[in-house]
């Protein structure tokens, strides 16, 4: 006989909508085998009773052909031939009666008793699980649903281990329900065959039973039939015993592995985070709101399929569509009243939905796997490998290093390379037009096999990691690169912040920056090495522009990945077709080992309009010109009134020096008339005021006190 179609009982614990719709067929099956099964007993009812009638009938005809003879027709008279005749019609209709009677036994027993104990036992106990099936999970929605109202800020242990204990009491209940829910109705299938051929089988052995007398020959080719059908019954039999004790046992197993996980917040060190996951499903809550300012929450099942984020409701046939996750961003949240709460925003950043995780292990398995499947992994042909190789490079990202500090150092230029790019980035902005250079080939503007990066790692070049290790010294440096005051004092003077959402695509060196057809050569090499390669992968990042720089920001851990500084930005612009295209190009003073600057272009995708970047980056170049040009203003306006004070200074002592030469001639004159001495015998001091410093007055010093 071909296979029997069975639920699983390994997935009673996950109570999937898979399960529940296939639960729902061998439901509709259950009601179809009932519906036919009453049909069909009925009709043997009706078999049973004929048989009945029958043998009482045909024992009444014996009955009355034995009482013919005792019979007085006022026409026949005697007829002893006829009586004899009948009274041998009436022995063989005898022995017929008594053969009906046994047949009608063999019926009741053979084919009732089956088909009624079928109906009254197994029908019936299947009704009866499934009341106790739908009570168990009734009971186990309301205590999952009391235990997510759980508060999270007067959070009382004893409210809480109740609630746990009902979860786990309800969750346990319902899960051993279940699997004897399902284990029933396998073997209704089993029992079904069992119940509609016991009974054939039943009445055709007492048919040929009743016709053997007569049909020796059908006896014999029924009884082959039968044979067959009676081995078959017996296999189905066998067969059913085993998988029961299979089933049996296989309950036994799942009992004892599913005990840890009826708890809804399990101890992560038994069960460890699996953070390689590209496909997962579940149940979530999710936020909807209400009202204006209300909202409420609802469980619903969700799945990924591909990059999308589907649900569904018990009862579904099938999920609906509610978040393309490629290319989005995930976060844990804090809601203020629920906990292991995380958000998904579209790629577009318009859409964003909030949900809830039953534990902190699966909030954190669901973020993990959202990213990975925001970085399309799963389209590759390992993903789990390619998945544990992205979460070990990400988590060596962040793990403190050496050479970190020395890469983001290397983006510092020196003060001649700032001023020099600074006047090249005055005079081109971001974003301008520049002059179609179609006399240009392009090696001119890209060298051919000019390798491609396309992951975020800085050049490093010795002039600037020694410019790095020395301003290191001076300060204190934390291990992700950045200075402990640098990011503060450019977030408190920069006026400009603008963030941007964007995807690094890769970077290489270029050769021209006077045009923008030098990002657009770029662009294109870059695309068609991915597509070569089949490199899917991009890292996601916030791009903010600041009046001083660029910064590569970590969404996740908010770690500066680069810092481009804004005078080393010569150039801007974004794809001419493609508008979420758009790229920079880098200019670093004395990059290599000869001391010859490096050029790079960057090429990133947005989820905006790459032109506004670009705007944005010409605003900051041009608010920054403007405040290096106030700047050098007030500098050189400090450096006037420093010199015009000086000048008055040395003005100021040259009059104080001819004045004393001249009090002090007024006193030799005085003192050389002869006969008049000086006055009270006073004596010459020179004035203190004289300028040391200066020739005249020391001369003039020297002579006064000669003559006196």
């Amino acid at each position: 006989m071909p296979g029997i179609d069975k639920l699983p009982i390994e997935e009673t614990l996950e109570d999937s909508p898979q399960t529940r719709s296939l639960l729902g067929v061998f439901e509709e099956d259950t009601a179809a085998i009932s519906s036919y099964f009453s049909q069909l007993f009925k009709a043997m009812q009706r078999i049973y009773d004929a048989q009945n009638e029958l043998s009482a009938a045909t024992h009444l005809t014996s009955k009355l052909l034995k009482d013919y003879e005792k019979q007085r027709f006022p026409l026949g008279g005697d007829d002893e031939v006829m009586s004899s005749t009948l009274q041998q019609f009436a022995k063989v209709i005898d022995e017929l009666s008594s053969c009906h009677a046994v047949l009608s036994t063999q019926l009741a027993d053979a084919m009732m008793f089956p088909i009624t104990q079928f109906q009254e036992r197994d029908l019936r106990e299947i009704v009866i699980l499934k009341e106790v099936f739908q009570i168990s999970s009734d009971d186990h929605d309301a205590a999952i649903n009391r235990y997510s109202r759980l508060s999270k800020r007067k959070e009382n242990e004893k409210v809480k281990n109740e609630v746990m204990e009902d979860v786990y009491t309800s969750r346990k209940k319902q899960h051993e329900t279940t699997m004897h829910y399902f284990a029933s109705l396998n073997m209704l299938q089993y029992k079904k065959k069992i119940a509609l051929l016991e009974p054939l089988l039943g009445y055709m052995q007492a048919q040929i039973s009743f016709f053997k007398l007569g049909s020796e020959n059908l006896t014999q080719q029924w009884e082959e039939f039968l044979t067959n059908i009676g081995t078959s019954v017996q296999n189905v039999r066998r067969e059913m015993d085993s998988d029961a004790e299979a089933t049996e046992q296989t309950i036994q197993d799942l009992k004892a592995a599913s005990d840890p996980l009826y708890m809804p917040d399990p101890d992560p060190n038994q069960i460890p985070v699996n953070r390689n996951l590209t496909r997962k499903a579940g149940y979530l809550n999710t936020r909807y709101k209400t009202g204006l300012v209300s909202s409420a929450w609802e469980r619903q099942y969700f799945f990924t399929q591909g990059g999308n984020l589907m649900s569904q409701s018990r009862g579904a046939v099938a999920g609906g569509l509610v978040l393309d996750i490629d290319n989005c961003s995930v976060m844990a949240v804090d809601c203020d009243d629920r906990r292991f709460c995380f958000q998904i925003t579209a790629f577009d950043g318009k859409k964003a939905v909030i949900l809830q995780a039953e534990s902190r292990k699966d909030c954190e398995e669901w973020i993990a796997t959202i990213n990975n499947i925001s970085k399309r992994i799963y389209l590759s042909e390992n993903p789990e490998e390619i998945a544990a190789r992205v979460n070990q490079s990400a988590l060596e990202a962040v793990t403190p290093s050496p050479s970190f500090q020395q890469r983001h150092e290397s983006f510092r230029p020196s003060t001649q390379g700032r001023s020099k790019t600074g006047r090249s980035g005055s005079q081109c902005s971001a974003g301008s037009e520049s002059p179609a250079l179609s006399s240009l080939s392009l090696d001119s503007l890209v060298a051919p096999d000019t390798p491609i990066q396309f992951d975020i790692i800085s050049p490093v070049s010795e002039e600037h990691t020694s410019q790095a290790k020395s301003g290191a010294q001076g300060r204190r440096t934390n291990p992700f690169g950045e200075s402990g005051g640098s990011k503060s004092e450019e977030s408190e003077d920069s006026i400009l912040h603008q963030l941007f959402i964007v995807r690094f695509l890769g970077s290489m060196e270029v050769k021209a920056t006077e045009s923008a057809d030098v990002i657009y050569e770029t662009m294109r090499q870059i695309l068609a090495a991915r597509a070569i390669h089949n490199i899917f992968r991009m890292t996601e990042s916030h791009l903010l522009v600041t009046c001083e720089s660029l910064k590569l920001i970590d969404p996740q851990t908010q770690v500066t990945r680069l810092r481009f500084p804004l005078s080393s930005v010569v150039l801007c612009a974004s794809h001419q077709e493609n508008k979420r295209l758009f790229g920079f190009v880098l200019k670093t003073a004395g990059g290599r080992e000869d001391g010859r600057p490096v050029t790079v272009c960057y090429v990133f995708e947005s989820n905006n309009d790459g032109e506004k970047i670009c705007d944005s980056v010409g605003l900051a170049k041009q608010i920054a010109l403007h405040s290096e040009m106030d700047r050098k203003a007030t500098q050189k306006q400090r450096e006037l009134d420093k010199a015009k004070e000086k000048q008055q200074e040395e003005l100021h002592k040259q009059k104080q020096i001819e004045k004393d030469l001249e009090e002090q001639s007024r006193l030799i004159a005085a003192s050389s008339r002869p006969g008049q001495p000086a006055a009270d015998g006073q004596i010459l001091v020179l004035s203190n005021s004289q300028s040391e410093d200066s020739d005249a007055g020391e001369e003039g010093q020297k002579k006064g006190e000669s003559e006196a």
